[in-house]
């Protein structure tokens, strides 16, 4: 039964998760924010709002948070830093290419990179999505940085 649609064989109601309800709060929220701010103010601000977000971080997730966001920002300058359902992303012309999520914020073991279908990674049949991260090594760094400037080419 999906997470939305009743009740489970136990009669115990199911619905959306703690984490789930505040990452969709987390998005309304955002777009208030958007919708508020003007033209000109949305970039700095967006950058302000996930440098914010990353600071919030438990050390481990902050210290990969920062070098993704160092990663991206180097290798994709045409990409705006943006909050997405409470999360640092990057957006070109306000659609979301590629993002972080904290794996402490998602109760996960590990943390994730991941592209959006706007990232131009199609390549055949298989192309990567997202990516569990729980460090950064220099390969790990160059594989980053080679997928992020394809997914903006």
């Amino acid at each position: 039964m999906s997470a939305n649609t009743g009740t489970t064989g136990g009669g115990a109601a199911e619905g959306f998760s703690e984490e789930e309800r505040a990452a969709m709060k987390a998005r309304a929220a955002e777009l208030r924010k958007e919708a508020e701010r003007g033209r000109g103010a949305k970039a700095a601000a967006g950058e302000l709002d996930v440098l914010a977000k990353i600071a919030e971080m438990e050390p481990a997730d902050r210290a990969v948070a920062e070098r993704v966001h160092a990663i991206v920002t180097a290798n994709a300058p045409e990409l705006t830093p943006k909050l997405w359902y409470g999360q640092p992303a990057y957006a070109r012309k306000g659609k979301v290419v590629c993002f972080f999520r904290s794996g402490k914020v998602d109760k996960e073991r590990y943390s994730t990179f991941g592209f959006t279908p706007e990232a131009n990674l199609d390549d055949g049949g298989l192309w990567p999505t997202s990516f569990a991260v729980t460090g950064l090594g220099e390969a790990a760094r160059e594989e980053i940085a080679a997928l992020v400037r394809r997914a903006v080419a």
